[in-house]
């Protein structure tokens, strides 16, 4: 478990299945997440019994958001690093938030946990994010934490309104 004051990224549990079963099916989260179609209970408990595989064997590391408030914990989203290339010290990073849990500053708690995490324990060079155009939001929060815009990515994502850039987002751990 990864823990500052009030938020831990705990590894997926077997009971987590249908807090995942809910916000991967959620359409619209997919485009933000690149997912087409949906998950089934069974396909998302197989990943979770698989989740506990070695970053460097599977390149990826998902943990769920836990917040504690009056010594209850509530889980409000989810942090991937994902691209792990330990040969390049890097990886790419997103961050998923219950809407119910959105603009209280708990993603900027977990974001910056995760990158202490990503920069001091698995000793990553750098962090990315790839982000929609649209996604004021999102892009406000990985400034805030550092990341600068580095890249731009024309007509990346196609959207029901047309096609988005996507903009890079890089942060260089500078230690």
């Amino acid at each position: 478990m990864i823990e500052s004051e009030d938020i831990c990224l705990r590894a997926l549990e077997p009971e987590d299945v249908e807090m995942l079963y809910k916000w991967e099916n959620d359409m619209k989260l997919w485009t933000v997440s690149n997912t087409h179609t949906p998950f089934s209970r069974h396909q998302l408990k197989r990943y979770i019994e698989h989740a506990n595989l070695d970053l460097f064997q599977t390149k990826q590391l998902r943990l769920v958001i836990d917040i504690c408030l009056e010594d209850k914990k509530t889980s409000i989203g989810l942090i991937d690093l994902f691209d792990f290339d330990p040969f390049h010290n890097r990886g790419g990073i997103g961050i998923i938030i219950h809407e119910n849990y959105r603009g209280k500053g708990w993603a900027f708690k977990a974001l910056e946990t995760f990158i202490l995490y990503c920069f001091e324990h698995l000793g990553l060079h750098q962090l990315y994010a790839n982000i929609s155009e649209n996604n004021t939001p999102s892009i406000k929060l990985f400034e805030s934490c550092g990341f600068e815009i580095t890249g731009r990515k024309k007509q990346w994502r196609k959207t029901p309104q047309g096609y988005l850039d996507e903009l890079l987002l890089q942060k260089i751990n500078c230690k």
